[in-house]
Parts: C-alpha cells; sequence; structure tokens
C-alpha cells in the first residue's frame, strides 16, 4: 500500500481555492480535499509584515501523486510562493487508506 499524506495549503479566496480543488479531484491528484473557514494569516514577505485572510485546504493523498500534486499547485496558484505542506499519516483506518489509494490511482488528468 502506499504512503498517505496529508497536505496543507492556503488560498487567497473562495473562488481560486475552488477552481484548484476541481482540478485536483479531476485529476485524481487527491482523494479527498477539505475546504476550511477563513483564517487570518500573518506573515514576513520581502521584509515587511503582511497579514491576509486565506481559504485553508486539506488534502489527502498518496507519496506517489505528491510530486504531481505539489506541480499542479505551484501552476494553479496566484501566489509565487505557495504554502505547500505534506505530513506523513502515521496510522489511518485501513479502508479509508485503500480508498485514498484507489481514487488516486490511475492515469493523471491534468
Amino acid at each position: 500500500m502506499d504512503a498517505l499524506l496529508v497536505v496543507m495549503t492556503t488560498f487567497p479566496d473562495e473562488a481560486s481555492a475552488e477552481a484548484a480543488i476541481d482540478g485536483m479531484l479531476a485529476g485524481r491528484l487527491a482523494a479527498c480535499v477539505q475546504q476550511m473557514a477563513p483564517v487570518r494569516s500573518s506573515y514576513r514577505w520581502q521584509g515587511k509584515r503582511e497579514t491576509s485572510v486565506e481559504i485553508p485546504l486539506i488534502i489527502k493523498t498518496t507519496a506517489a501523486r505528491y510530486g504531481a500534486l505539489e506541480q499542479y499547485i505551484k501552476e494553479h496558484h496566484p501566489y509565487d510562493v505557495p504554502e505547500i505542506v505534506a505530513w506523513p499519516a502515521t496510522a489511518a483506518l485501513p479502508a479509508y487508506a485503500r480508498w485514498v489509494e484507489d481514487e488516486t490511482r490511475g492515469q493523471l488528468h491534468v
């Protein structure tokens, strides 16, 4: 069984988040994407403090699809440097992990 990953990214608005979700699912890059409530992010960018409201996405995929998922996000994201972080799921219901693997298997459609 392929390793299950949980990936997090943020988008600046619901429209761009929804478009990304559609592409990730259609491309079989993710089995499930959870769109979270808007958050207020504060960070340093190009030497100064910034604050923005963002839409977090929690993405379930496999290690085998991570590279293609990362590339998709970079190509379809409006930020120069989008947040893309991934964690291995060290434990998961086996049936759920199989479902994620089944949903991300096969021909990429991106």
